[in-house]
């Protein structure tokens, strides 16, 4: 094959992987495969190969509102209000805790996330998409007085 036929086919791929990444539906994808595949005057064949369960699998949609399986998780990118943020201490653990618990009698609708990440001990509040929700959700805990340490955080949220 000449430098230029390398150059055209060269090309083609990189336009369908490109056209790929932007199309969703199966019809689309199937069509610019039929596009790109066949005789192109003087230049050559092309002849794409791939597993069937390649096109299977594009273009369908997950419902992200229900879990995977009753076990699993949808970690995603979001914020959180922190309300604690303690030592690495037993104290702290205690004290996060019972921060914890505080936030769950006053908001019982809140989820509550007391955990460690090195080095101290953190309870968090809320699985946020937006700023905006954390915010609101950050001026309600304020509002209480109960709490002195209270600011947005970004941080890996659950969506169910």
């Amino acid at each position: 094959m000449t430098s230029y036929r390398m150059k055209i086919i060269g090309c083609c791929f990189l336009l369908a992987m490109a056209g790929s990444n932007i199309l969703y539906a199966q019809d689309n994808y199937t069509h610019i495969l039929q596009s790109i595949e066949g005789y192109m005057p003087k230049t050559g064949k092309v002849t794409i190969h791939q597993d069937p369960r390649i096109a299977a699998l594009i273009g369908k949609a997950r419902d992200l509102s229900k879990p995977l399986n009753e076990n699993e998780q949808l970690r995603v990118s979001g914020y959180r209000v922190q309300v604690y943020a303690g030592g690495n201490s037993g104290v702290a653990r205690q004290e996060a805790e019972k921060m914890g618990e505080k936030v769950k009698e006053v908001f019982p609708d809140m989820n509550v996330y007391t955990n460690f990440v090195s080095p101290r001990w953190l309870c968090r509040v809320g699985d946020y998409r937006s700023i905006e929700e954390a915010d609101a959700a950050m001026r309600k805990i304020r509002a209480t007085g109960a709490f002195r340490e209270v600011a947005i955080v970004r941080d890996q949220i659950i969506i169910y």
